[in-house]
């Protein structure tokens, strides 16, 4: 895999976002639409205590990646109702054309009291072009914490190969306290599920992408697309402590490939992509984001300060 990086294509400071939102565009994901390609992304603002919440909003593309035509000026998808599970935030927001219809696979995050934070993916639809989504059901999650996934069932990706579809997620395995940090941190790792008809879904719970740095390395945002006859995934890892501000043990990007969607292999000296040696992705790359447009594969993801100021792009070139 050989990428060609293009730059940051996006500053949310430079842009009016609805719910009071301010900096921040992390977790981008496509929706490549007839006449544009449309980027969702969680944005922050903070509520009446000072704590963040996490809002969904979109900037549309030309389709060739050029300009950018137009931002959402409206709530995109509510945030949860009291005790829900996605009561304070949604992050990321991962989207599906499914027939006239797209399906959003959402992460909820609720605050705890003894750690920072839970999450679990839900479902919503849209019927106008991705513009606006409405929850299934009442509003509960429909993939969440089970006995061998007890917590942070997160960061769903979901395509869609033959008559089957497939789910890359994390979930948590463990909490960590260290002596110099103010709260507990968290160990996360990637599994899959499978499902018929995308509401429903078949997990083991099984890791699937072995640990490169230890087994406290933290796995975060799959993406998975197919090109010359393999299944490549990207996703974002680090180091489970002083990933925040310690140069070189914050996020940065992984691989991995498969030939049948059951075993993968990690791969990451064969990625195509690493830090710059300056600017807005010299420190840190996360949350990637895989997609096809015209005849082109795109990568898209955030840089330093898990995106803060933006997101860049990249283009294979082989």
């Amino acid at each position: 895999m050989r990428w060609k990086k293009l730059g940051k294509i996006f500053d949310p400071v430079e842009h009016q976002i609805p719910n009071n939102c301010v900096e921040f565009s992390q977790a981008p994901q496509s929706l490549v639409l007839q006449d544009r390609v449309r980027i969702y992304y969680s944005t922050r603002e903070k509520d009446a205590s000072g704590k963040y919440l996490s809002h969904v909003a979109y900037v549309d593309f030309s389709r060739d990646m050029k300009d950018i035509i137009g931002t959402s000026q409206h709530t995109v998808i509510p945030l949860g109702k009291l005790g829900c599970f996605d009561e304070h935030g949604i992050f990321p927001f991962n989207v599906l054309k499914d027939g006239d219809r797209v399906l959003a696979y959402t992460t909820g995050c609720n605050r705890k009291s003894s750690v920072p934070v839970d999450a679990a993916i839900g479902l919503a639809i849209s019927h106008d072009e991705g513009q606006t989504f409405s929850r299934i059901g009442l509003g509960g999650p429909i993939v969440a914490a089970t006995l061998h996934e007890p917590f942070l069932v997160a960061d769903a990706f979901v395509q869609r190969y033959g008559d089957t579809f497939y789910m890359w997620y994390i979930y948590g395995t463990k909490w960590l306290k260290f002596a110099d940090s103010g709260q507990h941190e968290r160990v996360y790792k990637i599994a899959q599920a499978t499902s018929p008809d995308g509401l429903h879904w078949n997990r083991d719970g099984k890791h699937i992408i072995e640990s490169k740095l230890d087994e406290n390395e933290c796995q975060a945002l799959p993406t998975v697309i197919f090109h010359a006859g393999k299944y490549h995934m990207y996703f974002c890892y680090r180091e489970a402590h002083g990933f925040r501000k310690e140069s070189g043990r914050g996020y940065r990007l992984g691989y991995a490939y498969s030939l049948d969607l059951i075993h993968w292999v990690r791969d990451d000296a064969n990625a195509g992509i690493d830090l710059s040696d300056e600017g807005w992705d010299s420190e840190m790359q996360c949350y990637p984001h895989l997609f096809e447009c015209d005849g082109k594969i795109y990568l898209i993801y955030n840089g330093n300060e898990f995106g803060r100021r933006g997101f860049g792009l990249a283009v294979l070139e082989n």
